[in-house]
């Protein structure tokens, strides 16, 4: 019997072409994966609005604004003080969060203001709470929405207008206090300095990932499919036209999610025009819960100067 033999060069042919199709395969998997956790990033389950001012015993209207896109409509609310008010605070919440931040919590922060004689409006970003929109951009279009609540503010009432954000929200307010020069001041509570760089860093542990090729794969495949500009969202960029006025950053050394070296990196581009607190034990943006009343006076203080200037 004769016994018919695979050419050696036949065999190499067929083990080169398999390689080949495990490479692609796993390619096309990386890349598969790597679309899914971009969406689960920007499509986060929205957090429900369980609670009211008046849980806290605040009178309050609700109110639905238009973000500077001039489409998407914001829900809100706005608490007025029992006389004139000094100011109006509007808060801006992080990401994944809605208008009562639960973590920070910013209801409690809002009555402490309000019965102090300021305006505090609260309101959901984008994609999160109540508001329209279907995708959350960590600041890119974010900022818009800021922007259009602010335009609101200016119209209906007299008093300047400050921000105060969180974590996303104070980078968020960073980049629209650049754009709106009638924004007197900034309270930023952890905040990134450069959304890019920082997702650079700091994507495997958002996304449980290997770096390499997932972080570098997410951050081309993403922006690109959702027509993003990961560089609009950067508040090192925009701290130059905020400045002079002022910004208050708080951080905390133990944070686990953004680096306090993030305030740092901002506050040093103008000392002399911002302020810095930084705590010790809280994780992210819970200073206010582990140090409420110094933190109610600094924010107090810092108001009150922005109050003080614009007299």
């Amino acid at each position: 019997m004769e016994v018919v033999r695979t050419p050696r060069r036949t065999k190499r042919r067929v083990w080169i072409s398999a390689a080949i199709g495990v490479v692609i395969l796993g390619l096309l998997a990386c890349v598969g994966l790597s679309v899914y956790v971009g969406w689960q990033l920007t499509h986060k389950p929205r957090e429900p609005v369980t609670m009211t001012p008046k849980d806290y015993g605040m009178a309050y209207e609700s109110a639905t604004f238009t973000s500077k896109d001039g489409k998407t409509a914001l829900e809100g609310w706005i608490i007025p003080p029992k006389g004139a008010a000094k100011m109006t605070v509007i808060f801006a919440h992080g990401y994944a969060g809605n208008r009562i931040q639960k973590n920070v919590p910013f209801l409690p922060l809002a009555k402490r203001l309000v019965d102090d004689g300021y305006r505090v409006i609260l309101f959901d970003f984008r994609a999160s709470g109540e508001s329209g929109g279907d995708m959350i951009t960590i600041g890119v279009k974010e900022k818009d929405d800021l922007l259009g609540v602010i335009d609101y503010a200016k119209r209906h009432y007299r008093e300047p207008v400050a921000l105060y954000g969180v974590s996303m929200g104070a980078a968020t307010s960073i980049l629209a206090a650049a754009e709106d020069s009638d924004v007197r001041g900034v309270i930023a509570d952890s905040p990134f300095s450069d959304l890019e760089s920082y997702l650079r860093a700091n994507m495997p542990v958002w996304t449980h990932l290997p770096d390499v090729p997932f972080t570098y794969l997410i951050l081309a495949i993403v922006p690109a499919l959702a027509d993003l500009d990961l560089g609009v969202s950067s508040p090192i960029h925009a701290v130059d036209r905020v400045a002079p006025r002022p910004i208050l950053f708080i951080h905390s050394k133990d944070d686990r999610s953004i680096p306090y070296k993030e305030s740092v990196k901002l506050y040093n581009t103008h000392p002399h025009a911002f302020q810095l607190w930084l705590t010790d034990k809280a994780d992210h943006v819970k200073s206010f819960s582990l140090y409420s009343d110094e933190y109610v006076e600094r924010v107090s203080a810092f108001l009150r100067s922005l109050v003080k200037t614009s007299s």
